[in-house]
């Protein structure tokens, strides 16, 4: 029997291929260390890697597997910028803000590749992402996007698709327009979970894998990390545990929102199929969006269903199906060989959410879906504000990220309210 995560649904085609998954031992006995993290997923990982090559002594528990959360389960596309669109955030914060936010987003995105490459990680990168408008109305706003990027934020990669360049690089008729860019694209994120824990690991970082924190408390300057077999004590902590920190910390869990993200893979299609034949990935305009690419193999990796609570779906396959049959009505009866799912946490403005949530703790998380490109690079803005040579993290620091109305009780049922209300909204 393979491995099969506790913590999400189903086996994916990711595990299935990610080749050799090095186990590491769970904590026992307790520790004194420079930095503390909790959470082995992107960030957490990244931070390690980063804290242990500048002789930082760190220490990283993962109450299960690294990679398990959604670091290792997620779409792989890297995307462009923060969740919103450039313009989108100039109107609220004003172009100066936007502006530096967007570049730290392109440098998150030539530091993975520059990381994984450097360190000899095969992530299987393939170039390119296609944003397409499910509604005609949409079309406009599309054309006037790919033309500030250019002139207006210095980013001339994305072009502008009329509906038959669409259709033909989608190999589909369902939208109706919407962006080529060719300055980003995708991976195989749980190669890069694997890679980055083993170079932390090289470096000096102790990791350790199925060790719950089950209590975070500071007293007299230091921070403590209760587990089932060990305490660890240290200077400085980094909570990294994004959709799965439950009620750890209360500030963390008043911001953040898990919502499940599912995913199946289809059998490979053959170098003869018209689906996506340039290999980008793809997402469209819904607000409960649609993302799908294609694998080196040549599978259609396709998400799309959303879950608003902690009840797991019963049948991944055939919701996934339903939906893929929608964009390619000859995939209808495809074979599904994996179908898994993973929580992604989200912010209220869909922004990362960065504070200080304790006396020498920082809480990060709330990627809402664009972790891949953002998560990585957090983790190395935390040991470059740790080890002193410069504080990017007040970037997010300042953004103003409001908690969750509703409180711990009420707040699942207003969200599932509010998030399906938009859902029927993307079919009308």
């Amino acid at each position: 029997m393979p491995y099969q995560s506790p913590i999400s649904p189903g086996y994916s085609w990711y595990e299935a291929t990610v080749g050799e998954r090095p186990d590491y031992p769970p904590l026992d006995g307790d520790l004194a260390v420079d930095v503390a993290i909790v959470g082995g997923g992107f960030t957490g990982l990244s931070a390690a890697a980063h804290l242990a090559r500048a002789g930082v002594d760190v220490a990283l528990v993962e109450a299960h597997r690294f990679g398990d959360g959604a670091s290792g389960r997620n779409g792989g596309q890297l995307g462009t910028g923060q969740r919103a669109w450039a313009e989108e955030l100039e109107a609220e914060l004003g172009f100066d803000r936007a502006k530096a936010l967007f570049d730290l987003a392109e440098e998150a995105k030539a530091h993975l590749l520059d990381f994984a490459a450097a360190n000899r990680i095969e992530i299987d990168y393939m170039p390119g992402q296609l944003s397409v408008a499910h509604k005609r109305r949409y079309v406009d706003e599309y054309r006037a996007h790919a033309e500030i990027m250019a002139e207006r934020f210095g980013y001339p990669h994305i072009a502008f698709m009329d509906r038959q360049e669409t259709a033909e690089r989608l190999g589909s008729t369902r939208y109706f327009g919407g962006t080529r860019d060719t300055g980003t694209g995708h991976i195989h994120p749980l190669k890069l979970v694997v890679g980055t824990a083993r170079v932390a690991a090289a470096a000096g970082a102790r990791l350790f894998e199925q060790t719950k924190a089950q209590r975070i408390s500071t007293a007299a300057g230091k921070v403590r990390i209760a587990t089932p077999h060990g305490t660890i004590t240290a200077e400085r902590c980094l909570l990294a545990t994004n959709a799965y920190g439950e009620t750890l910390e209360p500030v963390t869990a008043a911001h953040l929102m898990p919502i499940g993200s599912f995913i199946g893979a289809t059998v490979p299609l053959g170098k003869d199929s018209p689906v996506l034949p340039g290999g980008e990935s793809v997402d469209d305009s819904r607000f409960v969006v649609r993302y799908f690419r294609r694998s080196r193999d040549g599978r259609l990796l396709f998400g799309g269903r959303e879950a608003y609570s902690r009840n797991d779906p019963k049948d991944i396959r055939s919701q996934i199906r339903r939906q893929i049959s929608e964009i390619y009505p000859a995939l209808g009866d495809v074979e599904i060989t994996h179908a898994w799912g993973g929580y992604v946490g989200i912010t209220v403005p869909r922004r990362p959410f960065v504070r200080e949530v304790m006396p020498g703790v920082i809480s990060a998380g709330g990627y809402s879906g664009h972790g891949v490109l953002l998560a990585n690079f957090m983790g190395r803005l935390y040991a470059e504000a740790v080890t002193g040579n410069r504080d990017r993290l007040y970037l997010f620091k300042e953004l103003k990220i409001p908690p969750f109305p509703g409180g711990q009780r009420l707040r699942p049922l207003l969200l599932f309210l509010a998030l399906n209300w938009y859902a029927l909204r993307d079919r009308i």
